[in-house]
């Protein structure tokens, strides 16, 4: 595909959750699909007719076990965030359709016990997972993520450790 072609190309709507423990650090997981160390906080597309909250609720219990019960909803960032993908994995990834994602974010406070995160699902994502200080989960992401990451973090940090 030709830079034109990314550029033209729409924004995946997703969600994006940051979970933070008692002491206010970050849940970060190693994806599964990586060779290279590729930590990220919990995140995923929105389904047709599905409102953003919902769909941060639902990513949260299919990726790594945790049901809305277990959780308090802080704060959202107020805008939508965009982050483009590197052109040459824009063919590879969601079959050519989007050049990247806008994601709402969510702040989550995890309310239950560590050995209740099952990273174990129907459709796994992660193999390890760990609580993290804000400018560590920054450093741990990828690069083309990175800023999206620090935005997120701006929007939080008075929750954060």
């Amino acid at each position: 595909m030709t830079p034109e072609q990314i550029a033209a190309l729409p924004y995946r709507p997703n969600v994006g959750v940051m979970l933070i423990n008692g002491a206010g650090r970050i849940f970060a997981a190693q994806r599964l699909d990586s060779e290279l160390p590729a930590w990220q906080m919990p995140q995923g597309g929105i389904d047709a007719g599905e409102d953003a909250r919902a769909a941060a609720l639902r990513e949260l219990e299919e990726e790594i076990g945790v049901p809305p019960a277990l959780v308090q909803v802080l704060a959202e960032t107020p805008d939508w965030l965009t982050y483009d993908l590197p052109h040459e994995i824009v063919p590879r990834i969601w079959k050519g359709r989007y050049r990247g994602q806008k994601q709402k974010w969510f702040l989550l406070r995890y309310l239950g016990r560590d050995e209740q995160i099952d990273l174990e699902q129907e459709h796994p994502e992660f193999s390890t997972w760990r609580w993290i200080e804000a400018d560590e989960m920054i450093a741990a992401i990828v690069p083309f993520k990175r800023a999206i990451y620090e935005q997120v973090v701006a929007a939080f940090r008075t929750h954060l450790a």
